[in-house]
């Protein structure tokens, strides 16, 4: 999180969460003026000053997000909701996500806070682009709802034009886009996936960001874009048996990738055989008890429907 294991950062902030009070309040709008980072969340900049974070308004080394104020279900867990599942990604799938972990303000409150990864050892930044922005989609072109207004396979063919590592990459995006479906992710959208300058300066895909369970906290669609995986994959035989998306959806999805039948199958026969780890996980994290049992039986749901032959019934 900050750069070596044997810098001693407090996991207690030194200040309050916004709100507390009006003067405490009026700092957090002051330095949220400079955020250039887009996103549903509230979202604070801060820099790491000799051993204190401390909030800014620019050039942060790590973003703070405190529990939001919009009317959720389980509001407060959702620091604890979005630490856990960037640390599922990272540990159990082995997807390359941004540092996060969660720290307390100091009421005790708890926030999500994760590491800047656009910034280099000498300051200056790698140049890093969402895909909203590459297939050139704005609120003022297509309205509030333009980062939903695509497919995750209008994805994989900005990956396929933009990145030159594209067959290892597009293995990569299908990992993750299968996470979000597994963790029921219900706001996986356009800006929430990036291309970023790498040290040779081509560009691969960046570090995973924003993943959380959505569902533990309102209705979601179980995908967010609006032409879901492909164009008219509702059309697909087993989507109209069943009415929700299953293993041959990504694997067809898979295909439209040019991804190997038989590489997609194994991808999803390794993410399937997780739920121990998952399960250990959740539990040990700081999410209440009624939240615990909630995502794991999401993720059980979830993977369930990616198994061999979902629907077939048991022989007894």
């Amino acid at each position: 999180m900050f750069g070596s294991r044997t810098k001693a950062v407090s996991h207690v902030l030194a200040f309050g969460p916004p709100g507390e009070n009006a003067a405490l309040t009026r700092e957090y709008n002051e330095k949220r003026k400079g955020m250039s980072i887009s996103g549903y969340q509230e979202k604070y900049s801060l820099r790491l000053e000799k051993k204190e974070l401390v909030l800014v308004e620019n050039k942060g080394s790590h973003i703070l997000k405190p529990i939001p104020t919009e009317r959720l279900e389980r509001v407060e867990d959702m620091p604890a909701n979005e630490q856990v599942t960037m640390q599922i990604a990272r540990q159990v799938f082995n997807i390359k996500t941004a540092a996060a972990a969660i720290i307390f303000f100091n009421n005790g409150s708890p926030a999500y806070i994760t590491r800047r990864f656009d910034y280099k050892p000498d300051g200056s930044k790698y140049q890093v682009e969402d895909f909203a922005t590459l297939l050139g989609k704005t609120s003022e072109t297509e309205g509030d709802d333009y980062k939903y207004n695509a497919s995750y396979l209008d994805m994989a063919h900005l990956i396929q034009q933009y990145v030159p590592a594209a067959k290892v990459e597009l293995l990569n995006f299908f990992k993750l886009v299968v996470f979000n479906y597994l963790v029921a992710n219900g706001d996986a959208h356009l800006k929430n996936f990036s291309v970023m300058e790498s040290i040779q300066g081509d560009y691969l895909l960046s570090p995973a960001y924003d993943l959380m369970c959505t569902a533990l906290h309102l209705n979601d669609e179980d995908i967010c874009m609006r032409d879901g995986l492909f164009e008219g994959d509702y059309k697909e035989p087993v989507f109209t048996k069943y009415g929700i998306y299953t293993r041959q959806s990504f694997l067809s999805f898979a295909a439209r990738m040019d991804i190997p039948i038989k590489l997609a199958e194994n991808i999803l026969d390794e993410m399937i055989g997780k739920e121990d780890a998952v399960k250990e996980m959740v539990s040990r994290s700081f999410l209440s008890d009624d939240s615990k049992a909630t995502y794991y039986s999401i993720f059980e749901d979830r993977q369930k429907r990616l198994v061999r032959n979902y629907g077939a019934k048991t022989k007894h």
